[in-house]
């Protein structure tokens, strides 16, 4: 079965800046004109985070921009929202970050079904070294294409 996943914003440098150990889907306790604003493509994953507090998980500055008809009844584009995780991923998550040091970062935000969900990532910081080594890789591996595009191209005539 097919399910329609429209994205609407992903955290780009997370992947750059963490290294991702593990995922989870959650949905998002909204309101209505943050639905709609949503819908319209206007949120922002920079510098989110999710915090299990008291037994519930939330997302924090997570920036969805209010509504343009949404008068006075507009949200806070900043509040922290809830997070919809069943009781077992929230103690699950809350073992990793508390022993291990781990952090809960959003990756993207989308729409599943019709509901908002967010992919949470269980993750670990990474230095500078593993940055510069990660690049480093990644252009080792675009010269090795290059060369093997050229050897083929060369071989061809």
């Amino acid at each position: 079965m097919s399910d329609s996943i429209k994205i609407i914003v992903q955290n780009r440098k997370a992947r750059r800046d963490y290294k991702v150990l593990d995922t989870y889907e959650a949905g998002l306790e909204l309101r209505g004109t943050e639905v709609k604003s949503l819908r319209q493509g206007r949120g922002n994953l920079k510098d989110s985070y999710a915090r299990i507090e008291a037994n519930e998980a939330f997302l924090h500055n997570l920036h969805i921009s209010e509504y343009t008809q949404g008068n006075r009844f507009n949200h806070d584009p900043v509040r922290k929202r809830k997070l919809l995780l069943h009781r077992y991923e929230i103690n699950r998550l809350r073992g990793h970050v508390e022993k291990k040091g781990l952090t809960l970062i959003p990756l993207r935000l989308y729409f599943k079904r019709g509901k908002a969900k967010v992919e949470l990532a269980l993750a670990q910081g990474k230095r500078e070294y593993d940055r510069r080594h990660d690049i480093a890789a990644r252009d080792a591996k675009r010269e090795i294409e290059r060369a093997l595009k050229e050897r083929t191209l060369t071989h061809r005539r």
